[in-house]
């Protein structure tokens, strides 16, 4: 079976299973994202020998406006917490870890905490543009097809996945917030996914709003202030929220109900 086949063989499974919604799987399939997706899935299920496992995903945004405000630096710096405090928590090796930029770079596919690649000045300067839409669905797309893959192998998947940005969209020439909500909505329905947004407040746009459209449940928004105590203060709630849900079923569906406060 080619990679392509067996990509759209994880969709089709996770349809039958009703893990995602036969409307949002034609939403999907509209345009092919099946390469964009391999280019994220990483480490094979069998080379992974924990009981259950927990896919963390983050999306840093990566567009001209994070350089112009002064926080690529702060936005490197948060990506690399969330990391180094999962690395520390007691669930690490059942910890995936897969960080694509919101232009579509990947800079590491799922990989152990180990093998995770830190942000610097090399491999993230922000420059480019806001395809919010199109990439938040091959973000959770492809995190969709991972946990699939697990499942279909008998292991237990849970899913975190955060979005890290400061600006509207203005460059998604495929997917609407409706096609991201739908997507959400079927994920967060199985209660195995955690899908959360950061909006670093830019004084103008409505973050908590285009997160809301997005489907994402508002315990699970955070708009810190333009500020580098503001922004480091929420990538630190992100970080313990990540290490909360790594531990366990009980804690994962406790700190979904909970949102970044709990």
């Amino acid at each position: 079976m080619s990679k392509q086949q067996s990509l759209e063989q994880l969709l089709q499974n996770a349809a039958g299973e009703g893990n995602v919604s036969a409307s949002t799987l034609q939403a999907i399939q509209v345009v092919d994202l099946g390469a964009q997706i391999q280019q994220g899935l990483g480490i094979s299920v069998d080379d992974v020998m924990a009981s259950e496992t927990v896919l963390v995903t983050l999306m840093p945004d990566d567009s001209g406006s994070i350089e112009a405000a002064g926080n690529a630096q702060l936005v490197r710096d948060g990506h690399n917490l969330v990391l180094e405090s999962l690395t520390g928590s007691k669930k690490k090796d059942g910890v995936l870890v897969h960080t694509r930029y919101l232009n579509g770079r990947v800079l590491f596919p799922y990989c152990p905490l180990d093998q995770a690649v830190r942000m610097d000045g090399r491999n993230y300067r922000p420059s480019l543009g806001t395809p919010l839409y199109d990439q938040s669905v091959v973000v959770l797309s492809t995190v969709l097809v991972k946990a699939q893959e697990f499942l279909d192998g008998g292991v237990p998947c849970r899913t975190v996945t955060f979005f890290i940005t400061d600006g509207r969209d203005e460059h998604s020439q495929s997917q609407t917030p409706r096609t991201v909500k739908a997507l959400v909505d079927d994920m967060l329905r199985t209660e195995n996914h955690i899908i959360g947004g950061m909006f670093i407040d830019d004084g103008v746009t409505n973050g908590r709003k285009i997160f809301r459209d997005m489907g994402i449940r508002d315990q699970w928004i955070l708009t810190p202030k333009n500020t580098s105590s503001e922004i480091r203060r929420a990538f630190n709630v992100v970080s313990q929220s990540a290490v909360r849900a790594s531990q366990g079923a009980q804690s994962f569906s406790q700190t979904a109900a909970g949102g970044f406060g709990k």
